[in-house]
């Protein structure tokens, strides 16, 4: 595996734990806590950047923006929007269509081969998502809208994804996702300012709010930039299934869950699935 895929692993690594803050964060409307943690993110990556000497490379053209703010606020709002007018259960199973769109648009977009043992991997890794996030999932036609906005989010997230490889964007270099996140960040604080009521976090929220900053809407961006650019995006899309997994592994140490054997056969699919997947060549 290559140090580009090993960075987008450590992506994934870190979006386990964005269940775990965000239930941490509950008393935080959705869109205020996503300003938050962009905020966080986009600050620190910033600081980071201007460490080194490389606040230049934060100037790029209006088509770098773009594909950057919109492909990370676009998802987001998207999630959210699901989760509000369809069933937690079946948003989050459309939702989790994009590691397998990542992997399927690798193809016509990267001219990347699939072939039988990738294809035969990813199946594997979503039936094993599907088990853990969808089980009892009915999708009620009055959700449609929301159902939409789920298949919506998996697409943008997707695209953006395998489209930040392509010969126009892979220049792009990714010092400039800490002003992505801020552009996000600033987006987010005025659909929050529209549609939601502003809540004074308390001591534990506003922890809970600087680990997503840090991690799961912060370093894991970086990382995943140069995991799509650089790396295998079918082999990321492929055990990006393991975040369900992973997250809902952390949530049940954490005292939100139990153990079942539903969880255990879940993990055994993705974890067979992501070596299916690696062993291809």
């Amino acid at each position: 595996m290559s140090p580009a895929t090993m960075a987008g692993c450590g992506a994934l690594a870190l979006w386990a734990f964005l269940a775990l803050f965000s239930r941490l964060a509950a008393g935080i409307p959705p869109l205020q806590l996503t300003a938050m943690g962009f905020a966080v993110g986009g600050t620190v990556g910033l600081a980071v950047v201007a460490a080194t000497g490389r606040l230049g490379l934060l100037r790029q053209p209006p088509l770098a923006w773009l594909h950057g703010v919109g492909g990370l606020f676009g998802y987001h709002a998207l999630y959210f929007l699901a989760l509000a007018l369809a069933p937690a259960v079946e948003a989050n199973l459309l939702n989790y269509l994009w590691p397998l769109l990542i992997v399927l648009l690798s193809a016509p977009l990267r001219g990347l081969r699939l072939g039988p043992a990738r294809l035969s991997g990813v199946a594997l890794g979503f039936a094993g998502c599907a088990l853990l996030v969808g089980t009892g999932a009915s999708f009620p036609p009055g959700a449609a809208p929301g159902l939409l906005a789920a298949v919506g989010a998996a697409v943008v997230w997707s695209v953006y994804s395998v489209t930040a490889g392509t010969p126009r964007l892979v220049r792009v270099p990714t010092e400039a996702v800490a002003g992505f996140c801020l552009g996000t960040a600033v987006l987010a604080t005025a659909a929050h300012l529209a549609f939601e009521t502003t809540v004074l976090p308390n001591a534990g929220e506003a922890l809970a709010v600087l680990g997503l900053g840090l991690g799961p809407v912060g370093a894991s961006f970086f990382l995943w930039d140069i995991g799509m650019k650089r790396g295998d995006p079918r082999l990321l899309g492929t055990l990006a299934y393991a975040v369900p997994v992973a997250s809902t592994l952390l949530l049940i140490l954490a005292g939100h869950g139990e153990f079942s054997a539903k969880v255990v056969l879940a993990t055994l699919m993705v974890t067979g699935g992501g070596f299916v997947a690696a062993k291809a060549r």
